[in-house]
C-alpha cells in the first residue's frame, strides 16, 4: 500500500510498515504539506498535533485513516464519511497511560511535587510549607466515564478514593453497569459541588468546547483541584486564571492539554505556583506507544491483504471501527 505516516510512531512499527509498504514520511507538516504528500496516498496514519482537513482528504485514492490514539478534533469527520473512507481508531493502549499520568498529576497538585521539586533545586528546605492531602477517601469526580474515565475510575477504587461521574447519554443499563462496579452516575452541577478531584476526559466537540466557563468553575466545591486531561478547549483557560487566584474556588489544577499547543506556546497559567503544566504526554509511554504501533501495523496488512483478494469489507477487529 501507498502510505503516509504523518505523525511519529514507534520506530519498530515505522521499520516494519517501510519494508512491506510504500511509505511517506511528512511528520507534523503543515496541512498543505500535507495535502501535497497525501496526493497520491491510498492510507494516512495520524495522530494529534496535525490537521487532517478536505484539503488532505482530497486525494484521490485514500481509503483508510488510522488513528494512532483517540481523539477527532484534528480531523475532518463530515469529509471522510462523505467520501466513506475508513477509518480506524487504536484508543485501548494510549487510554491507561492517560489514566496513569492523571494520577500522577492528580498527586503532583495533592503533595505540592513540583513546588517541592522547584524549591529544593534552588536550596529552599520549604518542607514545614508543604502539608499536602491524601487522595484515599476524597471524592473523585470524572465528567466523561468512557474508555479513559472509566479506568481513572478503577484506578480512584484502588487508592481508596469515592468514584462518581457523568456520561453523555445516561441509561439505565449504564447506570447499573456502573453501579455493579461501585461508580455512580451523576449530573455535573452534583459532580462539581461534590468532588475534592475533578478530572476530564471529554472529547472536544461543539457542545464540549468551552464546557467549563467561570459560572461552572464557580460551582466547583471551594478548595478541589481539577485535572484537564481531554483537550485544551474544553476549558476556558481565562476563566480557571482567575478561579485559581487566592481565595478563588480552585485549590490547584493540571493541565495536559491547552487551547494553545507548541513550540513557543506559553500557557496563560504558567506562572501560577498552584499548576502543573505537562505538554500533552498522556499517550506518551514506550509501552502504550510500541502496542498502538503494533495495531497500526496489523490494520494496515489486514486491509492490504483485503484489497489484494477483492473484498469490499474490511474487518477492522480487533480495535473495531469508528
Amino acid at each position: 500500500m501507498r502510505i503516509l505516516v504523518a505523525s511519529q510512531i514507534a520506530p519498530a512499527a515505522l521499520a516494519t510498515l517501510q519494508e512491506r509498504h510504500d511509505v511517506k514520511l511528512a511528520i507534523g507538516a503543515s496541512e498543505p504539506d500535507l495535502a501535497a504528500a497525501a496526493a497520491d496516498r491510498q492510507a494516512v496514519v495520524f495522530r494529534s498535533g496535525v490537521s487532517l482537513g478536505p484539503a488532505v482528504l482530497a486525494a484521490p485514492d485514500l481509503r483508510l485513516l488510522v488513528r494512532a490514539g483517540s481523539g477527532l478534533d484534528n480531523l475532518d469527520v463530515a469529509t471522510v464519511r462523505a467520501r466513506s473512507i475508513e477509518l480506524v481508531r487504536i484508543p485501548g493502549p494510549g487510554a491507561q497511560a492517560v489514566a496513569e499520568l492523571t494520577f500522577g498529576l492528580m498527586i503532583a497538585l495533592a503533595r505540592g511535587i513540583v513546588v517541592a521539586d522547584r524549591n529544593l533545586r534552588e536550596g529552599h528546605w520549604v518542607k514545614s510549607e508543604l502539608v499536602g492531602y491524601n487522595l484515599r477517601g476524597k471524592r473523585l469526580g470524572i465528567v466523561g466515564l468512557g474508555s479513559i474515565g472509566s479506568r481513572v475510575a478503577a484506578l480512584g477504587q484502588a487508592w481508596g478514593m469515592r468514584p462518581f461521574g457523568v456520561v453523555e447519554h445516561p441509561t439505565t443499563e449504564r447506570t447499573d453497569s456502573f453501579a455493579e462496579r461501585g461508580i455512580d452516575l451523576a449530573d455535573l452541577d452534583r459532580v462539581l459541588e461534590e468532588s475534592d478531584f475533578i478530572s476530564l476526559h471529554v472529547p472536544l466537540t461543539d457542545q464540549t468546547r468551552g464546557m467549563f466557563g467561570r459560572a461552572e468553575l464557580n460551582r466547583i466545591k471551594p478548595g478541589a483541584f481539577l485535572v484537564n486531561i481531554a483537550r485544551g478547549g474544553v476549558v476556558d483557560e481565562g476563566a480557571l486564571l482567575e478561579a485559581l487566584q487566592p481565595g478563588g474556588p480552585i485549590r490547584g489544577a493540571a493541565l495536559d492539554v491547552h487551547v494553545a499547543e507548541g513550540e513557543g506556546k506559553r500557557s496563560p497559567l504558567a506562572d501560577l505556583p498552584n499548576v502543573v503544566l505537562t505538554p500533552h504526554i498522556g499517550a506518551q509511554t514506550i509501552d502504550a506507544q510500541e502496542e498502538i504501533g503494533r495495531e497500526v501495523v496489523a490494520i494496515i496488512n489486514r486491509y492490504d491483504t483485503a484489497l489484494m483478494e477483492g473484498q469490499h469489507a474490511f474487518d477492522a477487529n480487533p480495535v473495531g471501527r469508528e
